[in-house]
């Protein structure tokens, strides 16, 4: 599938929202590649700990609230503005609210410094106003998740039904408590895939693809966007179809 490069540079991020157990985080990494866009994605326990000098206990407690986003781009992403680095001295036990402004930031400049794929840490609600972002989500079915899971985390199937309900978790309470949004709500989106069936390279080509689409519509006036444009009205009527009503 050919997509139009020069196109394609206008755009300056893609998030990419995923159940655990999805192949998410490995199409962003197979995204990034393909693209040659800068990956910000889960941050390992132990860097973490070792990057903020603090224990892996207390990294792990709080990893899925982004520090580890923080962190990696401060220390890697030399086109971010410079007075963000203020940022970096945020420990662990900040108040979780400046800890919260912090990330929000970061997550802004690094859409601004541009061409970077962000896994998860809610970027699809803070970039949600930007008409030069992509938005994805990827879905799959828990029968297909576990076996994911099982083979990449070397656990049994017990454990990876939990592992997955546990991050699942942790994820819908995150993105509900900082925006009051559920991730499974299609509208933060731009394209839902399912991997239950669709192999992951053909779904970076999708998304390829669904760039290319989005970044062509950059400078379209807003009153030109959406299903309606180019439509005429309907010739007759469209009749509703209606189940009868229960005799019961």
């Amino acid at each position: 599938m050919s997509v139009d490069s020069s196109i394609i540079s206008q755009m300056r991020a893609i998030t990419i929202s995923r159940e655990y157990g999805s192949g998410g985080g490995e199409i962003a990494r197979r995204l990034a590649r393909r693209l040659g866009w800068r990956l910000i994605d889960h941050e390992a326990v132990v860097r973490v700990a070792q990057e903020l000098g603090v224990s892996e206990a207390e990294a792990a407690a709080h990893d899925e609230y982004a520090e580890g986003l923080v962190s990696r781009i401060l220390t890697s992403m030399q086109a971010v503005d410079p007075a963000l680095y203020s940022a970096g001295s945020v420990s662990l036990t900040t108040n979780s609210q400046e800890y919260h402004k912090a990330l929000e930031k970061v997550v802004t400049s690094a859409a601004t410094a541009g061409h970077v794929v962000i896994v998860g840490r809610g970027a699809q609600v803070i970039l949600a106003g930007r008409r030069d972002v992509l938005h994805v989500r990827v879905v799959a079915s828990i029968e297909q998740r576990i076996p994911y899971v099982m083979r990449r985390e070397g656990l049994d199937q017990d454990e990876g039904r939990k592992r997955i309900q546990t991050k699942d978790r942790d994820r819908v309470r995150y993105l509900q408590t900082q925006y009051r949004h559920h991730p499974d709500d299609p509208h933060l989106y731009d394209l839902v895939l399912n991997s239950n069936i669709i192999d992951l390279d053909s779904i970076v080509e999708l998304i390829n693809l669904a760039l290319e689409r989005k970044a062509s519509q950059i400078s379209t006036p807003t009153e030109n966007l959406g299903p309606g444009t180019g439509m005429t009205r309907y010739p007759t009527q469209p009749g509703d179809f209606r189940l009868p009503e229960s005799t019961t």
